[in-house]
């Protein structure tokens, strides 16, 4: 008994794992079209560079070596200009020879190190940011292959409930014919109607095809005419605009900003501690002849002031980019805006058709069974019969496909407005 519960456990599983597979949502859709999307992979390398930046910025605080040597002639050599009998003052060499080794230690940068740290963060936020915003630019392509697989099933739907009816009426015309109070090109006429039908199955599933295979791309996956689209439920939309963008932009602005920052930190002094050491000819005693040892080691203050002359110009120059961030967002919002305008329109229209299609259904559903009465009764033709059948067909697939605009055009409105 217990390996029995056991088993059935096991086999439930399976089941639900395969209706998974077999069953999709919209929302699923969009996670993994992100997730399978070329592009995806860049967010990986950006971190990773961020984190390669970040620790070779972080080395500056690191005692920093080098490693010199030169060679030099001079024209004159300094001398003591007096003479002292029986005493010979010796004379510096033309020629003059070092080699030496350098550590420098950081002391104070002005800030210089952290604004950097700080500035490369906001740079590699603004580039995740604008793979965000290509990422998030999927849903509009996804929201359309989902939608139009719906619109396509729906129509599947319907094709097949147009040959019930016509297959109604062929039986009907066909016992006519046997009854002797019909003809058999009515039953023609019929039958021809009931292939164009299937041609149109064929269609609609060719399509239907094309469609989930071009939706199998974005997911990385292999949807087949088996798989559901559950159709998503009505979505809340607030009225704010979240879009990525948005958040874009500020972190454009925090950029700029910190470069600000960057450039009063490099017209600041720097102070580092140093220690020299090495083989000179002359060493430090410039009077001794031959190569000798020495070492030198204090403070240094070093202070380039050549950086305010364009210090105001630079800090110009990030304002104006500023300015253009603004801009952009401006633009950004009326062109957003005005798409939600549009899409509104959309919406209400198609409300409004919906308040309409289920008495347009109802009538020409009255009308479709008082003909096919009317056929049995050989009052009518099957031509006349045929045309109220399109026309209940015709009614139900602008029902069906009003229902699933409705949906798309509130999906794009809730994408437009990035909630």
């Amino acid at each position: 008994m217990k390996k029995s519960l056991i088993l059935l456990f096991f086999l439930t599983s399976i089941g639900i794992g395969a209706q998974n597979l077999k069953t999709l949502t919209l929302e699923q859709c969009w996670q993994l079209a992100e997730q399978n999307y070329p592009l995806s992979k860049k967010r990986e390398l950006i971190s990773k560079t961020r984190e390669y930046t970040l620790e070779n910025i972080s080395k500056g605080y690191l005692p920093q070596f080098g490693v010199y040597a030169q060679a030099t002639y001079q024209s004159d050599v300094t001398k003591i200009p007096i003479a002292i009998p029986g005493v010979e003052i010796p004379e510096q060499n033309k020629d003059q020879y070092k080699a030496y080794a350098e550590v420098n230690q950081l002391i104070y940068d002005g800030g210089v190190l952290q604004q950097q740290k700080r500035t490369e963060m906001a740079h590699k936020a603004v580039e995740t940011q604008k793979l965000e915003v290509e990422l998030y630019n999927l849903r509009e392509r996804i929201n359309a292959l989902y939608f139009g697989i719906l619109i396509i099933s729906e129509q599947q739907k319907q094709n097949e409930l147009l040959k019930d009816d016509i297959n109604i009426g062929l039986k009907t015309t066909e016992a006519q014919i046997a009854n002797g109070t019909s003809f058999r090109s009515n039953a023609d006429l019929l039958k021809a109607e009931l292939l164009k039908a299937d041609q149109q199955s064929i269609t609609l599933r060719n399509n239907k095809k094309a469609y989930l295979q071009m939706l199998g791309l974005f997911i990385g996956s292999e949807p087949d005419e088996e798989t559901v689209l559950q159709k998503p439920e009505a979505p809340l939309v607030a009225k704010s605009i979240n879009r990525p963008e948005l958040e874009l932009y500020n972190f454009q602005n925090e950029s700029l900003e910190l470069e600000k920052k960057t450039i009063n930190a490099a017209n600041l002094p720097r102070l580092n501690f140093f220690v020299q050491g090495g083989v000179g000819n002359p060493a430090l005693n410039i009077f001794a002849d031959g190569f000798d040892t020495y070492y030198v080691g204090g403070i240094r203050l070093n202070w380039s002031l050549s950086g305010l002359y364009t210090q105001k110009k630079q800090k110009a120059i990030i304002d104006l980019n500023k300015l253009d961030t603004e801009t952009q967002r401006e633009i950004f919002l009326f062109n957003t805006n005005q798409a939600l305008q549009q899409q509104n329109a959309e919406i209400t229209k198609l409300q409004e058709f919906l308040a309409v299609d289920g008495d347009i259904i109802s009538l020409r559903n009255n009308v479709k069974k008082a003909a096919l009465a009317q056929l049995q009764n050989g009052i009518i033709n099957t031509g006349d019969y045929l045309r109220e059948v399109n026309e209940e067909n015709l009614a139900l697939q602008n029902k069906s496909m009003h229902e699933t605009e409705l949906l798309l055009a509130q999906y794009r409105e809730k994408t437009t407005r990035g909630n």
